[in-house]
């Protein structure tokens, strides 16, 4: 396993080297960098809101997959813009790779009628909860956007972590942590699995 994250980061530092070699061979001026930037981030966040709304919004699973989809690419973008390859890498390889392709094959295994319940409009209460949880977020962390905008600016860039000292710290300071997202991961499984099975089981009766 460590020789196959050494050879992870080799490869992506590698090729991380190469394109910040490339770009930086392209003589534009600071301005033209920023404009590249904030276009690249505009329209990963497009790909994020869009892919989000769909997988929210759309009434057929297989589209709202999609969107989902769409989404992690998006958020793997942002990832690249923060000069973190193996994060993006990681995104693309669990999310897209793995998540998603059993979405699809639980999809495709359990039978999709036009009568379930995703191809119904959400009520009115289930449409003003879903604002407040959002307007939540924003009310959260806007001021703190905001109010410390300007000190944002003046941080330093951190230091990189080679994926190494990365997988040490997990296994090693943080491992508590670490298996503790894994039993959170467990218990939401079977939640979800135990409000399956008493559906299914109301149903018969």
């Amino acid at each position: 396993m460590s020789e196959l994250i050494t050879v992870l980061d080799v490869g992506l530092t590698l090729q991380t080297q190469s394109v910040i070699q490339w770009f930086s061979d392209i003589t534009l001026p600071p301005l033209g960098h920023d404009i590249l930037a904030y276009g690249a981030f505009g329209l990963y966040l497009l790909l994020i809101l869009g892919g989000g709304l769909t997988a929210v919004l759309a009434r057929n699973l297989v589209r709202a997959m999609i969107g989902l989809v769409v989404t992690f690419l998006g958020v793997a973008g942002m990832y690249l813009l923060m000069a973190t390859p193996f994060l993006a890498f990681m995104q693309l390889l669990i999310y897209v790779g793995a998540i998603c392709v059993l979405i699809f094959f639980a999809i495709m295994l359990v039978r999709n009628t036009s009568t379930g319940e995703e191809t119904n409009f959400p009520c009115l209460c289930q449409s003003i909860t879903a604002l407040a949880a959002a307007g939540a977020v924003l009310a959260l962390f806007g001021p703190i956007i905001v109010l410390n905008g300007a000190s944002l600016s003046q941080i330093e860039t951190p230091v990189e972590t080679n994926l190494a000292e990365l997988g040490e710290g997990l296994l090693s300071y943080y491992v508590i942590p670490f298996e503790i997202i894994s039993i959170v991961l467990l218990v939401a499984m079977a939640g979800g699995v135990l409000l399956a099975w008493d559906k299914k089981y109301r149903g018969k009766e």
